[in-house]
């Protein structure tokens, strides 16, 4: 299976760094993982909402360039579909099952995912309620594909 994903934003954290580096080498025993940094926009402090909607639709822009049409596409939005460690595994599973071979996680900038590149998701997750910063998302998403993996190999995780 290929797992893509497609963040706005360049880490510039050494820490976060080195758990995306971690995570990846362990991830390079059940897949090969592809990771795209597009450039975020500039955005102040204060905007109005229609800039607001312009820096989400041009990093919106960036996000399909790379965007393959034959992966499924995921969006990690606050308002998609909150699911258990065990329910992404039993997800990921049955999306390779059914010829699913490529999946594409997109992580929004600061401000969120353009509604553009949200009409063209297969689905929406949420990892929570709560707002992470999107570099710190990369670590909890790679952290929770690993997991998901390790769930589907049957191999021993922590609960």
């Amino acid at each position: 299976m290929k797992i893509t994903i497609i963040s706005v934003g360049k880490l510039k954290e050494k820490y976060l760094k080195q758990a995306i580096e971690e995570y990846s080498k362990r991830l390079s025993k059940y897949c090969k993982l592809e990771i795209i940094e597009v450039p975020d926009e500039k955005a102040p402090e204060t905007m109005s909402q229609i800039e607001e909607e312009q820096v989400k639709r041009k990093e919106g822009e960036k996000i399909l360039r790379y965007l393959k049409p034959q992966s499924y596409a995921i969006a990690l939005a606050i308002d998609g579909k909150e699911l258990s460690s065990e329910a992404l595994a039993e997800t990921v599973a049955d999306l390779g099952i059914k010829g699913h071979s490529h999946l594409s996680f997109i992580i929004g900038g600061s401000l969120g995912i353009s509604s553009k590149v949200l009409e063209k998701m297969d689905m929406k997750l949420s990892f929570s309620k709560m707002t992470f910063p999107h570099q710190l998302m990369r670590v909890i998403l790679l952290e929770q594909i690993y997991r998901s993996f390790r769930i589907n190999s049957g191999e021993p995780y922590h609960k």
